[in-house]
């Protein structure tokens, strides 16, 4: 405990909408310890960019709203914080990279300022200081001849060199915690492999804790320690990184798993074709009684249809929330 930077407890956020209430973060709950990497993974619209935009008080209201929980940062809950005290964490103890840097750059504010303002507002530092800073941590992210792109705006940088860029704002305040929020997604498989390089390189440096949120479990084997797997606004799923590869339990990891190319060249299906799950995410509105992936699941049974399941443990520090624990008669042989 006395190690642990971040713990989200019963987290639940809604968005009000016409059509109901959207339940997209429904009671989440996970820690992160100092100088830690966490993947947080699942597909998209399970809740793993509006928790970590929860983190950071970023959630758009209305229609969104934090209904219950506690956002714990170094032993402070973020929840109880007005605007002004969460502006002041923002950026100098908590960053974010978020997914797609053309849109998250200010096209109007040229790449010099955007790096320097965070020096000025959170340090203090004078406009000629923050800016030689900026050329340094630039410099530090490998960006060509930094000081001449100082006056450059993001239309006229790549898409490598905007992401590089959005990681020196990010960075250049030394924060605590670094939440990327699929900092890759966007790029080139050789660029991608560029960008998680240098972010791994910096928090080793910086001794940052990073919340890293992907789809590509990829790139969590290749940066996590410890893995979160969400579904429809819920944890289903914690435990370290070879745990999460090498003993799967829940039906959906297994999925998620499945779904991989093999790095050998052959397919997870006999037929040569990569696996899938079936379906969709159901919608946030709907109030589903039992295992929000019940209907998705070749595994489920009466009481996952009626029943919600608990996270349960399955091994040491390996958690999943699942009916088969407790009722393995019921799961099928897995082809493949």
């Amino acid at each position: 405990m006395d190690n642990r930077l971040l713990d989200i407890k019963d987290l639940a956020v809604h968005f009000h909408l016409p059509e109901g209430i959207a339940r997209a973060v429904d009671g989440v709950n996970f820690h992160l310890d100092a100088g830690e990497t966490i993947g947080l993974v699942g597909e998209s619209g399970c809740g793993k960019s509006v928790t970590a935009l929860s983190i950071l008080g970023l959630i758009p209201s209305p229609p969104g709203r934090i209904e219950s929980g506690r956002i714990i940062f170094n032993g402070q809950d973020l929840l109880h914080l007005n605007g002004e005290g969460l502006r002041k964490i923002r950026g100098r103890d908590i960053a974010m990279i978020f997914q797609e840097p053309m849109t998250s750059l200010n096209p109007v504010l040229s790449i010099g300022r955007q790096v320097a303002e965070p020096l000025m507002v959170h340090q203090g530092l004078g406009k000629s200081a923050a800016f030689d800073q900026a050329v340094r941590w630039l410099d530090r992210v490998r960006i060509p001849a930094a000081a001449k792109r100082l006056n450059d705006y993001p239309h006229q940088l790549s898409g490598g060199m905007r992401q590089r860029v959005m990681i020196a704002m990010a960075m250049v305040c030394g924060p605590q915690l670094l939440i990327a929020d699929e900092p890759t997604t966007a790029l080139d498989v050789t660029i991608q492999a560029q960008i998680l390089s240098l972010m791994n390189r910096l928090k080793e440096e910086l001794k940052m804790s990073m919340l890293l949120i992907t789809h590509d479990l990829g790139v969590v084997a290749q940066m996590a320690a410890r893995v979160v797997v969400m579904y429809a606004g819920q944890v289903i799923e914690t435990a370290d990184v070879t745990d999460i590869f090498d003993r799967p339990f829940h039906p959906y990891t297994r999925g998620l798993l499945k779904s991989m190319p093999r790095t050998a060249g052959r397919a997870t299906s006999r037929s040569g074709r990569l696996s899938e799950i079936t379906g969709t995410v159901p919608p946030l509105t709907d109030v589903i009684a039992g295992c929000k992936f019940a209907d998705r699941c070749a595994h489920a049974f009466e009481l996952c249809r009626h029943h919600p399941p608990k996270l349960l443990p399955i091994g040491q520090g390996h958690n999943a929330r699942c009916w088969l624990k407790e009722h393995p008669e019921h799961r099928r042989q897995d082809h493949g």
